[in-house]
C-alpha cells in the first residue's frame, strides 16, 4: 500500500512540473510577441520634448517605447546620438548640425524637418516699433546664425538697413543705415527672453520666447515665412547617419509628419511654432 501511495506522489509532482515548464514556455511566448522596441531621442524641451510627448502614445501602437531626454544644452544631444547612446535627437537645423559635423567630426544627418520656429521682435520698455526713440537698445541673440536673423527681422521692419546681399552672415557691423541711432545689445539666445526690462525691444527665438511666456500674438512682428531664415532652419531629427533607414526610425518621421501633429502644433503654439511638412 505504501508503495502504491509513493508512486501516486511521484506521478502527481511529475504531472506537475511538467505542466508549470509548459506554462511558462506559453508565457515567455506571449512575451516575445509583445515586445517592444526602444528609441532613445535627445531633445530641447519647448517645444521639441512636448511634441515627441505627443507622439509617444502613437508610437506605442506599434511597439516602439520612445524615451525622451531632455537637455538644455546644443553639444551632449549630438555626441551622444555619434556614440549611440541616443537614435536620435531633435532640436536643431541643418547649418548647425553641418558646422557641428565639420567642427568635431562627427557622422551625422538629418532625417526629417519637422518645423521652424519664428523669431519675434517683443515688447521691453518701449511699447512698440512706431514709438521707438533716437538712441533705442534692442537686444538680439549673440550666436552668428540666430543674430544674423534677427538683424535681418529689424530689416524686415524698417527698424535698419543692411548691407546688400549679407544674408545670414550679417553682423551688427553690416548696418549702413540706422536712423534711429539703435544701439544692439548682444546676449546669449536664452538670455534675451530675460532681458525685456532692461531693453526697448528684443528680438527673441520662439523656443526662448515660449519658455519665458510669450505666444506669437505678443510680439510686435515675426520672422515671415518666406524669410531666408525661415526657409533655412527648420527644426530637424537628426540621426547617425545610415540609421534614418531603419524601421523605428522611419515610424519616429511618419507620427512627426502626421497631420495629428501638425493639428498639436497649430493649436498648442498659435504660431510661435510652425510645421514645414
Amino acid at each position: 500500500m505504501k508503495k502504491k501511495i509513493a508512486l501516486i506522489l511521484v506521478l502527481t509532482l511529475t504531472v506537475f512540473a511538467f505542466t508549470a515548464c509548459g506554462g511558462n514556455a506559453d508565457t515567455d511566448k506571449g512575451n516575445a510577441d509583445t515586445e517592444t522596441t526602444v528609441l532613445k531621442i535627445g531633445a530641447s524641451t519647448v517645444p521639441h520634448a512636448e511634441i515627441l510627448e505627443f507622439v509617444k502614445p502613437i508610437l506605442a501602437e506599434e511597439g516602439i517605447d520612445l524615451q525622451i531626454t531632455e537637455y538644455t544644452d546644443y553639444v551632449i544631444p549630438n555626441t551622444a546620438v555619434e556614440s549611440h547612446e541616443l537614435d536620435a535627437n531633435y532640436f536643431q537645423h541643418v547649418p548647425y548640425l553641418d558646422s557641428f559635423n565639420e567642427e568635431n567630426g562627427t557622422h551625422l544627418v538629418s532625417a526629417v524637418a519637422v518645423h521652424y520656429e519664428p523669431l519675434g521682435i517683443y515688447a521691453g520698455k518701449t511699447a512698440g516699433i512706431d514709438a521707438l526713440k533716437d538712441g533705442a537698445t534692442i537686444a538680439v541673440p549673440n550666436d552668428p546664425t540666430n543674430e544674423a536673423r534677427a538683424l535681418l527681422l529689424l530689416e524686415q521692419e524698417g527698424i535698419i538697413k543692411l548691407k546688400d546681399g549679407v544674408g545670414l552672415a550679417a553682423t551688427p557691423k553690416d548696418i549702413v543705415e540706422n536712423p534711429l541711432n539703435i544701439k544692439i545689445y548682444e546676449a546669449e539666445a536664452a538670455a534675451v527672453a530675460r532681458s525685456t526690462k532692461d531693453v526697448d525691444l528684443a528680438v527673441i527665438n520662439g523656443n526662448y520666447a515660449l519658455e519665458a511666456g510669450f505666444v506669437a500674438k505678443d510680439a510686435l512682428a515675426l520672422e515671415s515665412s518666406e524669410s531666408e531664415g525661415a526657409q533655412t532652419f527648420a527644426n530637424i531629427v537628426a540621426v547617425y547617419e545610415g540609421d534614418e533607414s531603419r524601421p523605428e526610425i522611419q515610424a519616429l518621421i511618419k507620427a512627426l509628419t502626421s497631420e495629428e501633429v501638425r493639428g498639436f502644433i497649430e493649436e498648442t503654439y498659435q504660431g510661435s511654432v510652425v510645421p514645414v511638412f
